[in-house]
């Protein structure tokens, strides 16, 4: 069924579900270039499967003679591409398809490396809830600045400013912008913090069954110091060629990572044995005398999961050393600038964020009427609330399913 003018979706079926476009050849074999009409653009580093840079692609190229399935065959002759316009002359009446890299391949090549050749998921599936902070900036600047309009006038700097800080406020506790890692914890136990990482929502690492086991922070038994100074014999920092205290290597790290982590009577407690102590809430002077002493337990440290620290001055997460060769999930916050204005916003969050550009343009210019600015702020308020109930995602009957179970008469 042919899709109605100014419809929203612009992809066909097969460019959504298989993330593939096909185009043929005339029978002059005139046309020199196809143009691609994915929601996702093309990404292109060689054409070349020898050389490094093909990797980049995020696409591969395939032909055929006749366009029956099984005969298409990768096309690894030269072509170029120039946004989403790939250049190159195929013979006449070759069919030809891009078919874009996902996680399980696409159903054009006749090999399994040429079906399953790629790493990364369709960018398309699911992109419309979405909306680019790009398409957020234009559609502001149509709909509420011009003439007899709230903003006569406005630079699209301004514009774009706002909405950025808007986007990143909403990021820290209203849009979905939590975002994960799998990660294994390696013999050093310390792993980089993420590229674009903010602040940690959970830490975890995963089991034999994939179930999520939840590791705390340690941070009332050890601290990640910021600066280490070299000190000389009277300990008074000393000084680089250009007046810069030399910074040494942290002797608190070093023990942390040595730190010897053993399971003691159903949690993981620090032992150091050269003074006969445990750091891990159970008390005792002997490592092997803490049965019945269980009294006084810190419940962040009485379980089995273990502990991380995060250093900033190296950009680091560290283990205990249990954890070392565990498979960790890190969940963490981003604050949704990563992709500068390709950045993808809820469709459920559009309208609280055209408010929040209202209002910050409004307040921060002079002579401006103190209630339109007050309504323009409670105006955001409720928008952003109804962007929080929208986006928290609750369903009436599987919190009905949960508040079921509440009413158990418990036996003793």
């Amino acid at each position: 069924m042919p899709i109605p003018n100014g419809g929203l979706i612009t992809e066909t079926n097969q460019q959504y579900y298989e993330g593939a476009q096909g185009f043929q050849q005339n029978a002059g074999g005139t046309l020199t270039s196809f143009t691609t009409t994915f929601d996702t653009d093309l990404a292109f580093g060689s054409y070349n499967p020898a050389n490094d840079s093909y990797i980049l692609n995020n696409f591969k190229l395939y032909t055929s003679a006749t366009g029956l399935a099984g005969t298409y065959t990768e096309y690894v002759l030269a072509y170029t591409v120039t946004g989403n316009t790939i250049s190159f002359t195929p013979a006449a009446n070759t069919f030809v398809v891009v078919q874009l890299k996902s996680l399980e391949g696409g159903k054009y090549g006749q090999t399994t490396a040429e079906k399953a050749f790629g790493t990364a998921v369709n960018e398309n599936y699911g992109s419309y809830s979405y909306i680019t902070l790009n398409d957020v900036i234009n559609n502001f600047l149509i709909a509420y600045v011009g003439q007899d309009k709230l903003i006569p006038s406005v630079k699209r700097t301004d514009v774009i400013f706002h909405a950025k800080r808007g986007l990143q406020e909403f990021s820290y506790d209203t849009l979905k912008s939590i975002k994960s890692q799998e990660l294994t914890v390696p013999p050093s136990l310390s792993v980089i913090i993420p590229q674009d990482y903010v602040n940690y929502v959970a830490v975890s690492w995963i089991d034999r069954l994939g179930v999520k086991r939840p590791i705390y922070p340690a941070n009332d038994l050890h601290v990640n110091p910021y600066e280490i100074p070299i000190q000389d014999s009277t300990g008074m920092p000393t000084q680089d060629d250009i007046g810069d205290n030399l910074e040494g290597t942290s002797q608190i790290n070093q023990r942390w990572n040595a730190a010897n982590v053993m399971f003691i009577n159903g949690g993981w407690a620090l032992v150091d044995y050269n003074q006969g102590m445990d750091y891990g809430g159970y008390g005792g002077n002997n490592v092997m005398n803490f049965y019945g002493q269980q009294y006084g337990l810190d419940g962040k440290y009485s379980q089995v999961n273990g502990w991380f620290t995060i250093d900033p001055r190296e950009g680091m997460m560290s283990f205990s050393s249990n954890l070392s060769g565990a498979l960790i999930l890190l969940e963490y916050i981003s604050d949704g600038l990563a992709y500068e204005l390709d950045t993808k916003v809820p469709k459920m969050a559009e309208e609280a964020l055209y408010a929040h550009i209202s209002h910050a343009i409004i307040a921060s210019r002079i002579n401006q009427p103190e209630y339109i600015v007050q309504r323009l702020k409670r105006e955001r308020s409720a928008k952003l609330r109804n962007a929080k109930i929208r986006l928290s995602n609750i369903k009436l009957s599987e919190f009905i399913q949960v508040m079921r179970g509440q009413s158990k008469w418990l036996k003793h």
